[in-house]
């Protein structure tokens, strides 16, 4: 038994049943149709708008479960909006973020869909180094370790994002890098 109460135990378990990483044949359409849906519901509870523009950053970093970079979205914009420029981008970034509908990976100056979208939480991060794929963990017993440890430190934390970079299964059991 690894330590902690019962709940912990139940946590532990519902993350080892589930696989984070989303297997090859996983429907991503499905998955970024559902995470559209939600960021409809979030700004609609809200009282703000989803435009045209947010809308289709928001699909453009939920093409894949792999970090996306502000200038590879305004790539791919340009194919749609030949005007498109940096500021635009940037501020669909900042509302999207705000509103808990993307998350910023630090680490590789790039965004990722929100699995939670619109909820209140701490964002725990496992990256693939070798395909690139990014999976987030809801694991509460994390938040209140690092919670803990920063408060008798007398630390307050600001940012609670924990990146952690290593193999997802799939590469680890391969060594291939070609996952999406």
């Amino acid at each position: 038994m690894i330590g902690g109460d019962v709940s912990d135990q139940v946590d532990i378990f519902n993350i080892l049943e589930n696989r984070i990483f989303h297997e090859a044949g996983h429907d991503h359409g499905k998955c970024r149709a559902g995470a559209l849906s939600r960021a409809e519901e979030v700004c609609k509870a809200r009282g703000v708008r989803l435009t045209p523009i947010r809308k289709r950053v928001l699909e453009l970093v939920w093409r894949s479960h792999k970090p996306v970079g502000a200038y590879d979205i305004l790539e791919w914009l340009r194919d749609d909006l030949h005007k498109a420029q940096p500021p635009t981008v940037y501020r669909a970034l900042e509302f999207l973020r705000e509103h808990g509908l993307i998350h910023r990976i630090e680490s590789l100056n790039a965004f990722v869909g929100c699995d939670a979208a619109g909820s209140s939480h701490a964002g725990q991060f496992l990256i693939c180094r070798c395909c690139g794929r990014a999976a987030e963990l809801h694991d509460t017993r994390i938040v209140r370790a690092v919670g803990a440890a920063a408060h008798a430190a007398g630390f307050t934390i600001e940012t609670p994002t924990i990146e952690l970079t290593g193999l997802c299964s799939d590469c680890a059991g391969t060594g291939e890098c070609s996952h999406d």
